[in-house]
């Protein structure tokens, strides 16, 4: 009895066990650090062979599986090393709830400003999602390609004085540029010192068309002579920083109280 092309197309395929790459392949793959190739290539050559690929589809298959596996391992370390206090997403983000306008939202969400080596100010009372935002935007970014580092102005300070205590503020500065965007939140919940504020002065002025800057504070800029207290030092750090820079006012209730009080009404 014969059975038909379209019977013998429809039969289930013996299942067939993974075979394991060969030694020297394996150690090839090892020692040119391509984890990725290495760990699916023997499923990938089973599944070639089955389906008849092209050597070509072998061969963009297994260069695209290393390729993401690279990029997301690179995420990940990209995250790490910015120092986000938490996460934050930008999808997260409730802009119903926000005095942000969505189209400046949209504009900040397409990155545009980062490659262009623009910055950002966003300023308003306590709660209004100013963190949320920067956080969200740095994150955004990182899955963009881009290189970040969070502070808060305290931490930044701090991080400067003590390279200025060895002699190595300089190298500290300009390590930090070497980032694509560098995230300043909270600035003026503490006032600094003339030192602290000349040292964010040099941050500032070394990014200063160079890299992209975002700082989050609740201060209006007229009346940053609060926690800024050298005049002149001052204004020559909002001229550079605005310079190129969109600029956020958030308004509005703090949602933190709004969740508190929501919360204190349901129990």
């Amino acid at each position: 009895m014969t059975t038909s092309a379209t019977e013998s197309k429809t039969k289930p395929v013996p299942p067939q066990s993974v075979p394991v790459l060969a030694a020297d392949l394996d150690a090839g793959l090892r020692r040119l650090k391509l984890a990725a190739i290495r760990r699916t290539a023997p499923e990938v050559l089973l599944t070639a062979k089955t389906q008849r690929w092209t050597p070509e589809e072998v061969l963009r298959t297994l260069v695209e599986t290393e390729l993401a596996a690279r990029d997301a391992s690179n995420i990940v370390n990209r995250l790490k090393a910015a120092g986000f206090p938490v996460t934050k997403t930008l999808e997260s983000f409730d802009i119903k709830a926000s005095s942000i306008k969505p189209k400046v939202f949209d504009y900040l969400s397409s990155l545009e400003w980062i490659r262009t080596q623009q910055n950002l100010a966003i300023i308003g009372p306590a709660g209004t999602g100013k963190s949320h935002t920067l956080i969200g935007l740095g994150i955004a970014a990182i899955h963009a390609g881009h290189k970040v580092r969070y502070f808060t102005a305290a931490d930044l300070i701090e991080t400067l004085y003590r390279g200025l205590a060895d002699n190595t503020v300089g190298k500290s500065i300009e390590s930090l540029l070497r980032v694509d965007l560098i995230i300043l939140d909270e600035l003026g919940f503490a006032p600094l010192d003339d030192t602290g504020t000349q040292l964010l002065f040099r941050l500032v002025a070394g990014a200063y068309e160079r890299r992209s800057l975002a700082i989050g504070s609740h201060w209006p800029f007229e009346q940053w002579g609060r926690f800024l207290p050298e005049q002149t030092t001052a204004v020559s750090i909002l001229d550079r920083l605005l310079h190129h820079a969109t600029v956020v006012i958030t308004a509005g209730d703090s949602y933190r109280m709004k969740d508190a009080k929501h919360h204190k009404e349901d129990t």
